[in-house]
């Protein structure tokens, strides 16, 4: 009796202990593979514009992943070129949920990533914390795209490839900005600015 209570014992410790490894791989598989599933209510340029605290045509300096809080985040650093609403020193850090550390990736839908050398204008405004975040994330970022030959520039929203909850339709719609004139986007922000403030455009 005695013979089998040990191995019975000796069981129940190696059950327990592949329970807990499995539990840790799921957990791993989980950070390095899992999204969190995101409902952006649309924004227009007239609402972007009201909510954000600076607009501004910026160049992507650098982008790093670190863990903070136990979450993962990126920050990246922005050049500015140009400013359409508010003022803002010459380099900006903006901190976004999601990026890759090592191995572990996370994943929020909605949240825009950038790559160092790029253009976009970007429409900002600060956390509780005190961070600078994109207004409405995706939503807020306007890739410039530059024609080789001719030089002429647009951008792109990034909802051009996300479905967005409408409000007033109370339904799921894709689009966005796509392929308008840099200087339209701007003389459209800068009317929106002018809207708000109260003046004449």
């Amino acid at each position: 009796m005695m013979t089998m209570r040990k191995k019975e014992n000796g069981k129940g410790k190696r059950g327990r202990g592949l329970a807990a490894a499995m539990a840790v791989a799921l957990m791993a598989l989980m950070l390095a593979t899992g999204a969190a599933a995101t409902t952006l209510v649309h924004m227009d340029l007239e609402a972007l514009t009201g909510a954000a605290s600076v607009v501004a045509r910026v160049r992507v300096v650098s982008s790093e992943a670190r863990w903070e809080g136990g979450e993962i985040y990126t920050f990246t650093v922005f050049e500015v070129s140009e400013m359409l609403k508010g003022a803002a020193p010459n380099l900006l850090e903006v901190r976004l949920i999601g990026g890759r550390v090592g191995s572990l990736r996370s994943t929020v839908d909605g949240v825009p990533r950038f790559r160092a050398g790029e253009e976009a204008f970007v429409f900002l405004e600060r956390t509780r914390t005190g961070a600078l975040t994109v207004t409405g994330w995706v939503q807020g970022t306007f890739r410039i795209r530059r024609d080789a030959s001719t030089g002429r520039e647009t951008v792109r929203q990034d909802t051009s490839a996300v479905r967005v909850f409408d409000p007033e339709s109370r339904q799921f719609r894709e689009g966005g900005v796509r392929d308008l004139s840099a200087e339209s986007f701007r003389q459209r922000v800068r009317e929106a600015v002018a809207r708000q403030a109260g003046r004449t455009p």
